[in-house]
């Protein structure tokens, strides 16, 4: 069963206009097989030569190739309509073509009196001229400019999207002025490949006309003399009135097009009106025009020349210099009185001219990438860089582990740094910063490695582990060792990870929970309605949200998140206390990314009187740091750092579980150590985890 709508559609594409090139397409093939009256013939013909020209006044007035963009398809639709009129003009001059000069029609008959002009053999050679024209000058050199063409742009094509790419991570662009780049691009390509595909039709129409004269010439005759009983002067002038009539109504629409191929591959790909760049390339000086005058004036007194004509165009070029000039000193005339009215303002000194506004505050980037020269090819997509696409999966990968966009990395060369070395910068300070060699691999020792190996002994700069840059030749036989190695790309990418990773909390702006909440409001508005401002100011949330970045708890549950500040936020304003109830509600998402899904989860304590110290402090108000000694303290770090390690060996998380009021106090005292070590509160574990106490440190503090 048809689809009415469907039917509906197809009607209504048909009413627009779309029946157009089908329809045209069969009349071309209706024109080849079927025999076509000789009025018809003269409007088809006319038809063909209007075509041509209105195609050559749109290539003409185009401001760039890009806007004319179907033209190759047009080239091929013209040249199969003009070699159909060539079939069926040359079926009736070769049937009719003993009755006379018209037989063929008006338009043929017309043209071939005005070009033979009663010498046969004169429009002969004029025809042949027209041709070699057509073939020799305009359709080869058009075919060779596409041809050059489509290769250079298809060169290109690679370094303009990587300039695209760089300016997008750049932030010079946004996503849909990079996305229409691209596209341009794109197109750019596959026009100039078109039009290369496009001039061999052009140029096949011109040897086509070639064969096409002499076939009717020599066919005419024959068929005169013999079938129609003519003498060889009267079927050689009737024959060829026609044939070079019929050949000059298909030659001047092919040059026409030729020349219109030829214009629109040697435009430049710039919005301009050809008729404005011809006048203020060619005429923007009026030396050129002093000079020609000149030597048209000496041609011109010459005995024997052509005074007239000489010194005529030797005027026109003087006069034309004259204007040029003229309108010169009218412009500098002008930007000198204003730059007059300017300077005589006594409200406004020389030094004031333009106020002051925010485009002269640079604003620092979030994220900076600084490198030193010899790192410049790592980010260059065109020497085989790969770090724009590391930093790229960085990006995508952080986003969807933090929960919110993380902003863009702003990279820039610095002559300024050693030239292999690089440095990572947050709101313009410097977080990070090492030295790479971009031609060798970085062996990193993982703990435990068979052998040595020659190279240049470093630490890795995102984990401070044991690493050697060796030669790429090496990497097999390091690997065979034991070594992980990774190349330079890699090791930036994973350093500048690392460093988001550790620093997210300060990534996280007004206008990234202003994010949240929108993408929130599209399944709960409630929720946020209730929440905020109406419960919670914008400030304190974001506190709150820093706080958990800052202790590696994502964002991603973001409504879980909202529900329990709906909930805590009744009890309490205190972004630490609000911090602790939120942890509290992602207690499994915080235990998951900590130890995945095992059913145990090994914990270290607190010695107990170390820990009663420390809820005595908390609740006498001393809770902005810890109420030790120093000695103690670094003991407790100690003791702290050995268990931590003893962990890491048996590939076990470091987990330090204390009570909830001590919870915050004790993490920020591990936070900066030297082993990552999470710091949970008794309600803080899930029900379904079985707790196994590894370690109890602290009672050395007392001791």
């Amino acid at each position: 069963m048809v689809d009415k709508a469907v039917v509906l559609d197809n009607v209504k594409s048909l009413s627009k206009g779309n029946i157009g090139v089908p329809l045209l397409l069969l009349v071309i093939l209706a024109m080849v097989t079927l025999p076509v009256p000789p009025f018809l013939l003269d409007v088809l013909f006319t038809f063909n030569i209007a075509l041509s020209i209105v195609v050559l006044l749109v290539c003409v007035y185009s401001d760039r190739p890009l806007d004319f963009a179907i033209f190759p398809t047009i080239i091929l639709i013209a040249t199969l309509l003009r070699l159909s009129l060539n079939v069926a003009s040359t079926r009736v001059v070769l049937l009719y073509g003993h009755e006379g000069g018209d037989a063929a029609g008006k338009v043929i008959e017309a043209f071939g009196e005005v070009v033979v002009g009663g010498n046969y053999v004169v429009g002969f050679v004029v025809f042949l001229i027209l041709i070699i024209i057509n073939f020799v000058v305009v359709t080869k050199g058009a075919g060779r400019i596409s041809e050059v063409s489509a290769r250079f742009t298809l060169d290109a094509m690679p370094g303009k999207q990587m300039a695209i790419d760089a300016d997008l991570n750049a932030g010079l662009i946004g996503q849909e002025d990079a996305r229409k780049r691209r596209e341009d691009v794109t197109q750019e390509a596959d026009f100039y490949g078109s039009m290369d595909g496009a001039s061999k039709f052009v140029r096949g129409d011109a040897v086509a006309g070639i064969l096409i004269l002499v076939i009717n010439l020599l066919g005419g005759l024959g068929i005169g003399m013999l079938q129609h009983d003519l003498d060889f002067e009267t079927a050689m002038r009737f024959y060829s009135l026609l044939t070079i009539g019929d050949g000059l109504v298909a030659q001047i629409p092919s040059l026409l097009l030729s020349t219109a191929a030829a214009i629109m591959v040697t435009r430049q790909n710039v919005s301009h009106d050809m008729g404005k760049q011809v006048v203020s390339q060619m005429f923007a000086s009026p030396k050129a025009l002093v000079v020609a005058a000149g030597i048209m004036t000496v041609m011109g007194i010459i005995p024997g020349m052509p005074h007239v004509a000489f010194l005529s165009l030797a005027l026109l070029s003087a006069g034309g210099a004259w204007w040029v000039i003229k309108k010169e000193k009218e412009r500098v005339q002008v930007e000198e009185d204003k730059a007059k009215e300017e300077a005589e303002l006594p409200e406004e000194p020389e030094s004031e001219k333009r106020e002051l506004d925010w485009d002269d505050v640079m604003p620092v980037d979030m994220i900076g990438l600084e490198v030193g020269y010899r790192l410049i090819p790592m980010v260059d997509k065109m020497q085989g860089g790969q770090l724009l696409s590391r930093i790229k999966g960085v990006r995508k990968k952080l986003s969807q582990d933090l929960g919110f966009l993380v902003p863009s990395v702003h990279i820039r060369d610095n002559l300024d740094l050693l030239p292999g070395a690089y440095r990572i910068t947050l709101m313009g300070v410097v977080v990070g910063d090492s030295e790479v060699y971009p031609d060798r691999e970085l062996a990193i020792n993982p703990g435990q490695v068979f052998g040595k190996l020659q190279g240049v002994e470093v630490q890795d700069p995102a984990f401070g582990l044991d690493a050697i840059w060796i030669e790429q030749s090496q990497k097999e036989q390091a690997q065979s060792l034991g070594y992980t190695v990774v190349d330079a790309s890699t090791v930036v990418a994973t350093h500048l990870n690392q460093l988001l990773q550790l620093h997210a909390h300060e990534l996280l702006g007004h206008e990234e929970v202003q994010q949240l909440l929108d993408m929130l409001t599209k399944t709960s508005p409630k929720l946020v309605e209730e929440l905020v401002p109406g419960k919670l100011s914008f400030s304190v949330l974001l506190k709150v949200l820093q706080n958990l970045l800052m202790e590696q708890v994502p964002l991603k549950d973001f409504r879980t998140i909202a529900e329990s500040l709906a909930d805590a936020v009744n009890r309490t304003q205190d972004p630490l206390g609000l911090t602790a109830a939120v942890r509290v509600s992602l207690a499994r998402l915080i235990v998951q990314n900590i130890n995945g899904s095992e059913a145990e989860l090994p914990v270290i304590t607190l010695a107990p009187q170390l820990e009663q110290l420390l809820l005595n402090s908390v609740q006498q108000g001393q809770d902005n740091g810890l109420v030790l000694e120093p000695g103690m303290a670094e003991r407790l770090q100690s003791s702290l750092s050995e268990t931590a390690t003893q962990q890491e060996m048996m590939g076990r998380p470091s987990v330090l579980l204390v009570a909830a009021p001590v919870r915050p106090l004790m993490s920020k005292f591990v936070r900066y150590g030297e082993h990552q070590i999470h710091v949970l509160s008794y309600q803080e574990v899930p029900e379904n985890k079985k707790v196994t106490i590894v370690a109890t440190v602290g009672g050395e503090v007392n001791g």
